[in-house]
């Protein structure tokens, strides 16, 4: 038998730069921006000195931007709700930081709790509201940045794509 290791028979893979698949610089598709939330969220440092309540509206501060991205930090205290709206032309990634959030759409409603994230498409329709007793912080990622988000009187207007559960904690 050779005594040769695998490394001397093919060589040192770090010196065929060829055949490296190079870092993307920024997100491209729903797993890199998926990526980009979870990365963000892991590293607590970056955003939990930032973040602050407020009892008469939701608070909001954009963290970070990118080609064509943004990602934005909010906190709800138990009661408030962002309404039932979309995000216009802009598909997102919802990462629950702390806390528990509930989204309510037309097909119902599910408790999203610290780590779960939520993607969703152009034209889908939901609420997020802190119905629970605790304050809760949540990370989101839009592509295109956010330009406008439409309210709507009721859920009755179906999504125009299936939304994707990512991870349920």
């Amino acid at each position: 038998m050779n005594s040769d290791s695998d490394l001397q028979i093919a060589g040192d893979i770090l010196e065929v730069p060829h055949l490296l698949r190079a870092p993307s610089e920024h997100p491209a598709t729903v797993a890199d921006f998926v990526g980009l939330a979870r990365s963000v969220a892991a590293d607590r440092a970056q955003w939990a000195h930032l973040v602050q309540y407020d009892a008469t509206t939701r608070w909001y501060h954009r963290l970070r931007t990118g080609p064509g991205y943004e990602v934005w930090l909010l906190s709800w205290v138990p009661g408030q709700g962002s309404g039932l709206h979309d995000h216009g032309r802009s598909s997102g990634v919802l990462t629950v930081l702390e806390g528990t959030l509930t989204e309510r759409t037309e097909r119902g409603t599910r408790a999203l709790g610290t780590g779960s994230q939520r993607v969703f498409a152009p034209g889908y329709v939901h609420e997020v509201v802190n119905d629970a007793l605790e304050s809760a912080i949540s990370l989101h990622v839009y592509y295109p940045g956010l330009t406008e988000m439409p309210m709507h009187t009721a859920c009755t207007a179906p999504a125009t794509y299936d939304d994707v559960d990512v991870v349920t904690a």
